[in-house]
């Protein structure tokens, strides 16, 4: 074999494999933008949205006040915050949701006897345009840390946590639904897995459920990716979600001035009981995550509201047995206010829902097919230079 010949296999074959990679998993690059504060530290709290203004109520100050009814409303537009209306019962971890600009506060833990706590059973509404509150028919099950989600005009709320005596709080499953305009509860297929502070959103009438806690005390870090089909009363499970976490919060963009995505934020991990400052991207649509721009501040244990698609992380608990947090902070997604039928991406093909900034698919990268390709061009030179021996021994 002559110098020449042994130089191009020496040179091709490597060339043909280096060929052989994987895709990094893509990141968003969205944006935070840091805010004025709330005039009330606590975490545990709960945050609405009615008419581009973000109420916060509730929540706890640790030790010193563990249980708050304060309500305080926080204007985007001119970036200040207003007192209103307490909350009659102060509580924390308590469902919320709203249905015609009215706020439903339902259940949560508001009696500390002991490190259990006590669950209240209470349906207390807020309306912002009298600035007054009202009851309604009590949660069947008091409980806390549940996720609460509004869909076709009715609260859904999934999980939380069941009395017990300390310290063997247990996890629910149950999946109770509040009918606001017949003041009525039913219950639906219960969640295929108990689950504790949860994150949660909707998107297109399904809730996802993400992480949450197994068990006070007696259990991990869930993973789960749960969702929840409201037309059928059904679960089935989507990809996990890449870092299981609890006590972190989630808002999802509608693609109006974002794609549809949804923002599981913060949190407590497993590897370490200490806040996060993590952001985590699911897109339905393709079943995939993402990472997003990390948050200034680690948060758990706090609200996220979403205003024309962008998502403010308020309060908190930020480290240890420090006060809780007053942060107000805004993620602006990549690509906000770039609709996707107006920015053709060339894989897959534009549709009408807003997206970033063109990116790589996130879709597990097809290595089969490129190890098959790459054997081929292997396989093509060794036949030429077969081919050119012959040649040159004739």
């Amino acid at each position: 074999m002559s110098k020449t010949v042994v130089m191009l296999l020496v040179f091709v074959l490597p060339l043909s494999f280096c060929v052989i990679s994987f895709k990094p998993a893509w990141a968003e690059e969205g944006s935070w933008t840091t805010l004025a504060p709330i005039p009330t530290a606590r975490c545990g709290l709960g945050v609405a949205v009615v008419e581009g203004k973000i109420y916060a109520i509730g929540g706890g100050n640790d030790w010193i006040s563990p249980y708050l009814g304060t309500n305080e409303m926080y204007d985007p537009a001119t970036d200040t915050w207003t007192t209103k209306a307490s909350m009659p019962t102060p509580r924390t971890n308590f469902a919320i949701a709203v249905y015609k600009n009215k706020i439903y506060c339902i259940s949560g833990k508001n009696d500390q006897e002991d490190l259990s706590g006590v669950y209240t059973d209470v349906n207390e509404v807020y309306d912002p345009a009298t600035d007054t509150w009202e009851k309604k028919s009590s949660i069947p099950t008091p409980r806390y840390g549940m996720c609460t989600n509004l869909v076709d005009g009715k609260i859904y709320i999934m999980g939380g946590g069941l009395h017990a005596p300390y310290p063997i709080n247990t996890c629910s499953t149950l999946n109770e639904v509040y009918d606001p305009e017949t003041d009525t509860w039913t219950e639906k297929t219960p969640l295929p897995t108990s689950v504790l502070h949860a994150a949660s959103a909707v998107v297109d009438e399904r809730i996802y459920v993400l992480g949450g806690q197994a068990g006070l005390f007696m259990g991990g870090w869930h993973d789960h990716n749960m969702v929840y089909d409201v037309k059928n009363d059904s679960w089935s499970m989507a990809t996990s979600i890449p870092v299981g976490c609890e006590r972190a919060a989630a808002g999802a963009t509608t693609g109006v001035y974002a794609s549809k995505r949804i923002y599981v934020l913060g949190g407590f991990t497993e590897s370490s009981y200490t806040p996060q400052n993590i952001v985590q991207v699911y897109d339905p649509e393709n079943n995939v995550w993402s990472s997003g721009a990390e948050m200034p501040t680690p948060h758990a244990n706090f609200g996220v509201a979403v205003v024309n698609d962008e998502l403010y992380a308020i309060g908190g608990s930020i480290e240890g047995f420090k006060p809780p947090s007053v942060a107000n902070e805004k993620y602006t997604p990549s690509g906000y206010g770039t609709p996707e039928s107006l920015t053709p991406s060339p894989s897959p093909p534009p549709s009408s829902e807003p997206t970033p900034t063109p990116r790589p698919e996130s879709e597990p990268f097809p290595t089969t097919l490129v190890v098959t390709a790459s054997l081929l061009s292997v396989a093509s030179v060794g036949i030429g230079l077969l081919v050119y021996f012959k040649k040159r021994k004739h």
